[in-house]
This record gives C-alpha cells, structure tokens and sequence, in this order.
C-alpha cells in the first residue's frame, strides 16, 4: 500500500480562519481564545466555515488510491457472524446476532437454547437509520424488557418498554435520559434511572448538563 506523502497534504491551500481578540483570564493567567465564536454551532458563520474547509479537503480524500483496497479490506475481515453473551431473564434467553453485513446487530428471543429464536429487535428495520439500540434490562421474571435508543450519536437517551411475550411495544417512553442505566425494581412494578431536566431545544446538543436526577417510575411515564 502506498504510503502518502507529505508534500502532498502541504499543496492544500485551507480557507483563512478568523480570528478574534477573545481573552480569559483565569486563576489569574491571561489565556487567548481567537477561536472562540467556532464554539456557535448554529451561527451562519460557523457552517460557512465548516462548508468551505470540507470543499478543499474532501476532493483531496476521495482522491487517495488507498481508499478503495482499504475499504475493501476492512470489508472483508468484518464480514463474519458474531453474538454476544446469551442472557437469561426469567423463562426467556436473550441474545444479539450480527451476520457480518447488518449495519448493527440484531436482538433474538427464545424459551430455549437450541433453534435460532425469534427476532425481538431488529435496529436495522428502524425508520430513522441514525437510531441505535443502546441497551436492554429486564424484569425478574423476563416479561417486560426496557431498552434505551440514542439518535445520531448523541448521548440522550430514549427509554422505550415492550411486552416479551407478545413482542409488542409499550407506548410508555422515558425522555432526557443520558450517562444513565436503568434498572427494574424487584417486584417488576417500578424502573429506576436518571435524568436531567428537558433542556432548551436548540443548545440540546451542545450545553452542559447539570443537577441530574435519580427517578423511580411506577407507572413509566417520562414524570417519575
């Protein structure tokens, strides 16, 4: 495989980047930010920058010969089957299975050990495709599984319920979850978790999160 050189990553001529008189003084220290105003993920400036950074660089990468054979290579040693642990709650067995060529791995159920199971989840089957499946828990007795789903790669998280047995979704949801597991109660009547107060909608992805909260859920509902 060829190996890139330097002199041609140094024939990209990148657009100018604004700088700013932005200074914090901290403990007493005076610390330069010129960069500061990137930090507005929403401003027009901001995505004009991103916009033309991304005009100069992605030509240059979709350019490079190694591209090809080492997409074909990373192809080639992930395609195998793979399962995860088998995990036993009350009478179910509970299993995850990738072919080698599914997007994300698939979750099966069954009331034994032998035979293939019954898909349970299947994240490859979600209308929005940047939904993932992030985990699941369930109650002592297996009848009743919460499982948490984290969109485009955020860290919130959405607590969704189904029925096992009948393999039918739950309307109940859990919001404004994030670096949280959940946990039924012993009985199988309660869940807990933790979450944080429903944040501004357009810095939800951005500011920082503070006074987090632990939640018992009798009836599931996003209130506690």
């Amino acid at each position: 495989m060829t190996v890139l050189s330097v002199s041609a990553a140094q024939k990209l001529t990148y657009p100018n980047t604004r700088k700013v008189d932005q200074v914090d003084v901290l403990h007493g220290i005076r610390v330069a930010d010129p960069y500061r105003w990137l930090e507005d993920a929403n401003s027009p400036e901001t995505a004009a920058w991103v916009k033309a950074q991304n005009a100069v660089t992605r030509p240059y990468l979709d350019s490079l010969p190694e591209r090809a054979p080492f997409r074909a290579k990373l192809a080639q040693v992930y395609n195998y089957e793979r399962y995860a642990a088998v995990e036993k709650a009350g009478d179910y067995y509970l299993w995850s299975r990738h072919d080698g060529k599914q997007d994300r791995a698939v979750l099966y159920v069954s009331k034994t050990l032998t035979g293939s199971g019954e898909v349970l989840i299947d994240p490859n089957r979600f209308p929005d495709k940047t939904v993932a499946l992030a985990g699941t828990t369930h109650s002592r007795d297996g009848r009743l599984m919460a499982y948490m789903l984290q969109k485009s790669g955020s860290d919130w998280m959405e607590v969704a319920f189904m029925d096992v047995e009948t393999k039918t979704n739950l309307s109940d949801r859990l919001q404004w979850v994030k670096f949280s597991a959940a946990r039924w109660s012993e009985d199988g009547k309660g869940i807990f978790y933790s979450r944080y107060d429903q944040p501004d909608e357009k810095n939800k992805l951005q500011n920082t999160n503070f006074n987090q909260k632990l939640f018992l859920s009798p009836d599931w509902n996003a209130a506690g």
